[in-house]
Formats: C-alpha cells, structure tokens, sequence
C-alpha cells in the first residue's frame, strides 16, 4: 500500500485509508463481526488509516472500531471527530464548537475506542456561534495534555483552516472530494499545500454511486439515507449516471474496476491527498486497496476531467439541513 505523509506529523498513513461509518449506520444494515474481519483485513493490505466519529452510530462506530483494532492499537492511525450532537434516540440537536464540549467529547471518544491517545481529532463541522480560535485552543489543549497527537478540521473554509491554524498546526483538512465534488479544487488545494496540510477526501466514490452499482432507488436498502439524498433521487440520478459511464468506458480499456478509477483520479491529483472509501464488505475492500496500483495516463485523465468538471453532478451533497453546515 502506497504511504503518504500526514500534514507536519512526520508519520506516515495508507493512501488509502478506510471510512468506517457504514458499518453502524446510515448505508442499510451491516454485520458486526463482517465489519470486524473487514477492519483486520485492511490491516493485512496495508491500510493503517481509519476514519470514524463520535456521531456515528451515536457512539457505536468508535466501540467497533476499538474492538477490532484492540491488541493491534500501535498498527494504525485512528481518526475521529466531535461537534455534531445526539441524542441516544439518534436525533440531530445541532454542532457545538464549545470548549468545555471539545474536552467531555474527547474523554468519551478515548473511553469508547479504548485507547489512551486519539490520533488525529477533528472538529466534524465549524460551529459558526464559537470563535474557531476559541475551539482550536481547546482542541489544542488535548494535545498538550496527551490525548491527541494531531488537529484537524472537517468541511472548513479556506479562510477558516487559515485562522485556525495560526492558533494550533492542523494536520489534516477532511472535506468531500470526488469526480462529481470537485469544489476543493478551486481554493481548498491551494490553501493546505501552502500551509503543509493533508487533504484527506471522503466520500472518493461518491457515497458509492461512482462505483457503478447503484442504478436506481431499488439498489438500495429501505433504511438508507441515499434514497432521500439529492444526487440519488429522480431526474438527478438519471443525469449522474452519465458520468458513470464515462468511466466505466475508461475502465474497460484499463482493465480495472469503476471504483478503482474513480479512486486512482482522486489519489493523482494532488500528492499530499488521503482518501478513506468507506465500506463494511471484504470483497469492496480488497477492490480499492488494489486501485493504489491504477496509473491513469494523461488521455484518460483529460477524459474524465472533460466528463466531470466543476458542477458535473445533478442536486446538492445533501438535503438542505447538511448543506447548511458546510463551508464554516
């Protein structure tokens, strides 16, 4: 597995990390003990980076993902995030970007993952009633007293990181980044090269539409958040899978899967980028492992860029609550 250096921290993390939000909510149902191989694979192929929340699953995504990497905590990089608040019932009661908030998160992150030190904590969302100078203080207060290694932001603006940075280093900038997202390209690419950030691009694969499997509503599961999500509905599903078939054609000719060239255009287009696909199945895991591998040569490239640019994708990211929480 290809290693790329995280942001200032000298330590090295997978290309190609793995997204673990799936395996407790949102994406239909998922097995646990699958999840749990799945984690101990990845391991196996090299994948040291992996991505969870204290909102996913309320809390249940940071146990699993303690469980499975318990005995071999010193072979990855865990990464987790606060700010977005629930209540046990699963409700969504607004981000807070609060001090005493950043310090009881922390604590209750450590006690669920199991671990002494979180390795990189990210501020999930940017609570626009807190001076983010206040909450990256806080957050770099964790840092002084052992509980994290490093800092990151999550969907921040580029005059945001900016400010935060000068308050404590932030490591890492997680934002959506795809062939249908291309939006950190206009100044978010810019802004961490310049300050020695990593970028680190969720959803690659487009909440696993660019992967070529989803055709329709019916692909998926009656409790998938997908079903009610812009890019998946209607005449915009129609319109998406126009890119779609763009790089299946690419893939064809390459000879490797639609995931894996949507993945491998998202790793070629800046050498300081992550990428954590998510997934709960071992087969789509082994699947994007091998798409470090893809080289795509200059006449694909052009094609998908030509296929995708700025704006490509029908209907938002998400509904309009979650698109009022981007860009903080």
């Amino acid at each position: 597995m290809q290693k790329r250096t995280l942001g200032n921290t000298g330590t090295s993390a997978s290309a190609i990390g793995l997204g673990c939000m799936g395996m407790s909510e949102f994406y239909g149902p998922a097995d646990e003990a699958t999840s749990i191989a799945v984690i101990h694979r990845a391991l196996e192929l090299g994948i040291n980076f992996f991505d969870t929340a204290d909102m996913y699953g309320v809390g249940h995504n940071e146990q699993l993902l303690g469980r499975a990497l318990k005995g071999r905590r010193d072979r990855a990089v865990i990464a987790t995030k606060f700010a977005i608040q629930r209540g046990q019932d699963g409700s969504f009661l607004g981000i807070s970007g609060r001090p005493e908030y950043v310090k009881a998160a922390c604590d209750a992150s450590l006690q669920r993952l199991g671990v002494e030190t979180i390795d990189l904590y990210y501020q999930h969302r940017v609570d626009r009633s807190v001076p983010i100078e206040d909450t990256v203080g806080a957050m770099g207060e964790l840092v002084k007293a052992g509980k994290v290694r490093w800092l990151g932001l999550s969907e921040a603006s580029p005059a945001t990181l900016r400010r935060a940075h000068l308050v404590h280093p932030i490591s890492a900038l997680q934002t959506e980044y795809s062939l249908w997202s291309r939006e950190p390209e206009q100044e978010l690419f810019q802004t961490c090269d310049e300050l020695g950030i990593s970028f680190v691009a969720y959803s690659p694969l487009g909440r696993g539409f660019l992967t070529g499997a989803i055709r329709s509503a019916n692909d998926l599961a009656p409790n998938d958040y997908r079903r009610v999500a812009p890019r998946f509905s209607g005449d915009n599903l129609e319109q998406n899978l126009k890119l779609v078939k763009v790089i299946e054609g690419v893939a064809a000719e390459k000879r490797a899967t639609v995931a894996q060239v949507a993945l491998a255009w998202v790793l070629g287009k800046n050498p300081r980028l992550l990428t954590i696909p998510g997934t709960k199945k071992l087969a789509r895991l082994e699947e994007n492992a091998k798409a470090a591998e893809v080289v795509l040569t200059a006449k694909e490239l052009a094609s998908l860029d030509a296929a995708a640019p700025l704006g490509v994708a029908a209907g938002e990211r998400y509904p309009s609550a979650g698109m009022a929480s981007l860009n903080g």
